[in-house]
C-alpha cells in the first residue's frame, strides 16, 4: 500500500440525490425519525478537490458558497476526520485542504452537504493512499450523516432507518429525465421535519407505526415505464414544505399543466422535481418553466447517476 507524494491532489465528482419516495414513521427517541426512502442520483455534480496542506482547512466557490460553513461544521471536513480515525496509520501526516466547487444548491432538499462529505471520503482515501474499502467507507460515511453514504453508493437505493441503511435497488438502468426548479428561500431539514410533526399531531389522523417501501413505486422501476414511475412518486414531507413555503404549490402544478410525467417536493425542499418523458421534452418544460416565473432557476439533469467517484488525474 503506497501513500501519496506531499504534490498530490485528488478531485472527486458527487452527484445530488432526489428522493422517488419519502416514508416518514414516528419521531425515535434520538430526535431522528425512521425512514423508507428510494434514493435516485442525478447529474447535478459537486467538484472537491483535496492537498495536503499546513492543516485541515476547506475553501468554498460557486453555487449558495457563502451559506456553507468553513468551519469544524462542515461535513466535509467532519467526513475527513472520520476517515483519518479509521484509517489510524495510512492518513499522511500534516492536514488537508479541501476545495468545493457547488453546483448543487444549498439547503434545497438534494443533499449537497452530504455529497460532499461523501466526495472528501473518496478524495482523502485516495489521497492518503490509505486503501479503505468501499464496504468500510458506507460504514464511516453512514456516522458523518444520513445521506452521505448513498452519495457514495449512487444510482438507485432503497434506504433505510435514518437513510443511511442501503440496498441497491434491483432495476434496469433506464435514464430518466428530470428538471429541477429551483426555490428563492432556503428550508432546513430539522425545520420541515418539525413541520411535519406538527401537521400530524394537528390532523389527529395518526402517525404509521413504521413506514413502507411502496411496491408500486418499485414496480414502474422495474418496468422503466416513465409513466408509471412518474404516477408513483411520494413523499410524506411535501405536506410540511408546502405549509412552510406556500408558493411552491404553484410550481408543481405549473409543472404538471405543462406536461412533466409526475411532480415532487424533494427531500426536504424547496427544489422542485419534475419528471419529463424524454430529453426533448425535459428541455421544453425546462424553457417554460423558466419563463413562467414559478422559480428562481432551472436545471435538466438524468439519473440514476454513478456515485463520488475520483477524476482521472492529468498527466
Amino acid at each position: 500500500m503506497t501513500s501519496a507524494h506531499a504534490e498530490d491532489t485528488v478531485t472527486v465528482r458527487v452527484p445530488a440525490k432526489l428522493n422517488l419516495q419519502l416514508a416518514v414513521g414516528p419521531p425515535r427517541a434520538d430526535g431522528y425519525h425512521d425512514l423508507v426512502t428510494v434514493f435516485h442520483a442525478v447529474s447535478l455534480f459537486d467538484e472537491l478537490t483535496a492537498e495536503p496542506a499546513g492543516r485541515d482547512g476547506v475553501t468554498v466557490t460557486g453555487e449558495g458558497a457563502d451559506r456553507v460553513p468553513a468551519n469544524r461544521d462542515n461535513l466535509a471536513l467532519r467526513a475527513l476526520a472520520a476517515l483519518r480515525k479509521a484509517a489510524a496509520g495510512a492518513a499522511g501526516p500534516g492536514g488537508v485542504h479541501i476545495t468545493i466547487a457547488k453546483r448543487i444548491p444549498v439547503a434545497a432538499g438534494l443533499a449537497g452537504g452530504s455529497a460532499d462529505a461523501a466526495a472528501a471520503l473518496v478524495a482523502c482515501n485516495e489521497l492518503w493512499g490509505s486503501g479503505v474499502s468501499q464496504a468500510r467507507l458506507l460504514e464511516i460515511a453512514a456516522r458523518v450523516g444520513s445521506d452521505v453514504a448513498f452519495a457514495l453508493l449512487g444510482g438507485t437505493a432503497v434506504g433505510r432507518g435514518r437513510g443511511e441503511r442501503l440496498t441497491q435497488a434491483l432495476a434496469p438502468a433506464t435514464q430518466y429525465h428530470w428538471v429541477l426548479a429551483f426555490a428563492d428561500g432556503h428550508l432546513s431539514t430539522p425545520e420541515v421535519y418539525a413541520a411535519l410533526d406538527r401537521l400530524r399531531a394537528a390532523g389527529g389522523a395518526g402517525v404509521p407505526a413504521e413506514p413502507g417501501l411502496d411496491a408500486a413505486l418499485m414496480s414502474a422501476l422495474r418496468s422503466g415505464d416513465a409513466r408509471m414511475l412518474g404516477r408513483a412518486l411520494s413523499s410524506d414531507l411535501q405536506p410540511a414544505a408546502l405549509s412552510l413555503v406556500p408558493a411552491l404549490r404553484k410550481t408543481l402544478a405549473a409543472g404538471l399543466e405543462l406536461g412533466a410525467l409526475g411532480a415532487l417536493v424533494s427531500g426536504s425542499g424547496p427544489t422542485c422535481m419534475f419528471l419529463a418523458p424524454s430529453a426533448d421534452r425535459a428541455l421544453d418544460l425546462a424553457a417554460s418553466l423558466s419563463g413562467a416565473g414559478v422559480c428562481r432557476s432551472v436545471a435538466r439533469v438524468t439519473g440514476p447517476a454513478p456515485g463520488a467517484a475520483a477524476l482521472p488525474r492529468a498527466r
